[in-house]
């Protein structure tokens, strides 16, 4: 009998939730559940050794450094394809250059991503702990805000074991705090400056002389000016060295990092989404408009335009060529895209996307003159996932021409929850992609669409079940063609075979 179970465990593993389905059929049959009743007083010494088997192997897991074992996949590693589409040939997406002097590196868009010439798959299993946002350092090192049940820690990444270098856990965030906790970036001196804790803002080192290392190289406390049940959303660093923040509770503030001194003014209206930065000042979306701020001499934000949009926006502002912003809002029960100028804030077109109504909480990726969104709708909990469900497809790019919108291109992959990056130099958008299952399997793909047609070119499966969603993880792309991407256990790695 045992040999029948753990024949019965291995065609689960491989074909996944179908193989229980007819394992409960054939006990339909009065003789084959007589057959297996009759053994089973048979397998009950090896049912025990199996469960002391089961007990020492997890123990050893829990004893493994983070980073060390792969993420385990869940039944059904064989039920569906580990590679569809063909390889792409780089098809560059012209783009004005444009590089924030704060920002550590270069826009993320201008990096190269795979193409899918024998893609590989590595993973790092970091137990229940999500890394939902990754940065590169200029060394290349990866840079992780990572959230667990012990709470938020950042993490110094080697990207070829993706291994942890050095880990420095911050500090507590209040009980119940309904804030946001991947609001993290890299400064120009490789420091990570991250809302942590209760209204603080930390800036700690990635690097000691050249080697990894994670110390506190500066803490700012905005209590003073941030009241106790509200918290940070947004952090972003201005052109001319001031960090720009903003407070759910629609507080808007810059900070100086070498005096400490702070500036706020309030909006009255709630913020959920990122900032946005240029020359000329930011730009911060609230749940009623799209609001652009200057900084006066003494860091006060000042106003210079507020449009008013109608429904909510489920994204942060998106700086494009030409001088224009867009913003995703949700009218009459449609998504839609919505261009502005960012001069006056005067509209200049507003294009609706999806037939279906659609919704997305994602960030929108800029693409030159235009923008790919991507459809969240239905997406309200893993739940929706699970058993090879997917929620409503959808991913499609809007451009800005002649004064007007156009839908260059719409595609019915479905991407729940993490939007889409691009790669200008290879003319690709990538998104973290899920396919529907007959056989009940939830397998999760890195998929290639190409960015001037819309057209799925390759995707490459990396992981099964819920530990490889990615639960609105940020797709990051390396200097060396590499895509990362932080999943619900840890860390996935997506690159060519050299």
């Amino acid at each position: 009998m045992v040999w029948l179970v753990g024949a019965l465990l291995l065609l689960w593993l491989a074909w996944g939730p179908v193989v229980l389905l007819v394992a409960a059929a054939a006990l339909c049959v009065p003789r084959v559940r007589w057959w297996a009743r009759d053994r089973a007083y048979v397998s009950r010494r090896g049912a025990a050794r199996l469960a002391g088997a089961a007990a020492v192997l997890a123990a050893a897991v829990v004893a493994v450094p983070d980073g060390w074992l792969p993420i385990p996949p869940a039944p059904g590693v064989w039920a569906g394809p580990s590679y569809v589409g063909r390889p792409a040939v780089p098809s560059p997406v012209a783009a004005a250059p444009t590089r924030n002097p704060h920002l550590a590196a270069e826009d993320p868009a201008d990096r190269p991503g795979p193409l899918g010439r024998q893609p590989e798959v590595a993973t790092a299993w970091y137990g229940l702990e999500r890394c939902g946002r990754l940065e590169v350092t200029s060394a290349d090192r990866l840079v992780a805000l990572c959230t667990g049940r012990g709470g938020q820690s950042l993490r110094v990444v080697d990207p070829d074991s993706l291994r942890p270098t050095a880990t420095h856990e911050l500090p507590e965030r209040p009980e119940g705090s309904a804030c946001p906790g991947d609001v993290v970036y890299l400064d120009a001196a490789d420091r990570a400056v991250v809302a942590a804790g209760d209204r603080q803002v930390l800036a700690v080192r990635t690097a000691s002389k050249g080697e990894p290392d994670l110390a506190p190289d500066a803490t700012w406390d905005l209590k003073p000016y941030v009241p106790y049940g509200d918290c940070l959303v947004a952090l972003a660093p201005g052109w001319s060295g001031r960090v720009w923040w903003a407070s759910r509770a629609g507080l808007v503030g810059t900070l100086d990092p070498a005096s400490g001194q702070v500036g706020v003014a309030d909006l009255g209206e709630q913020v959920r989404r990122g900032i946005a930065t240029d020359e000329a000042g930011a730009y911060v979306v609230t749940d009623e408009a799209l609001h652009r701020l200057v900084a006066a001499e003494d860091g006060t934000p000042q106003p210079v335009w507020r449009t008013a949009y109608t429904g909510s926006s489920g994204s942060a502002p998106v700086l494009l060529d030409g001088g224009a912003v867009a913003i995703t809002d949700e009218a009459d029960d449609r998504l839609g895209v919505l261009f502005l100028a960012r001069d006056d804030g005067r509209e200049l077109c507003r294009q609706p996307v999806f037939d279906d109504g659609g919704s997305t909480d994602s960030d929108l990726a800029a693409l030159g003159g235009g923008v790919v969104v991507t459809n969240d709708g239905g997406y309200a909990s893993p739940r929706r996932t699970l058993l090879g469900f997917t929620p409503a497809p959808g991913v499609a790019r809007v451009d800005l021409a002649d004064g007007g919108c156009v839908v260059a291109w719409t595609s019915d992959t479905v991407s729940p929850g993490s939007g889409a990056v691009a790669s200008r130099p290879n003319g690709l958008v990538y998104a973290w992609t899920k396919r529907p299952s007959l056989t009940g399997v939830s397998a999760w793909y890195l998929t290639a669409i190409d960015a001037s047609s819309g057209r799925a070119m390759w995707g490459v499966r990396t992981g099964t079940g819920s530990l490889a969603r990615s639960g609105g993880s940020r797709i990051t792309l390396g200097r060396d063609g590499s895509a990362f991407v932080g999943t619900a256990a840890g860390l996935v790695r997506v690159r060519d075979r050299s």
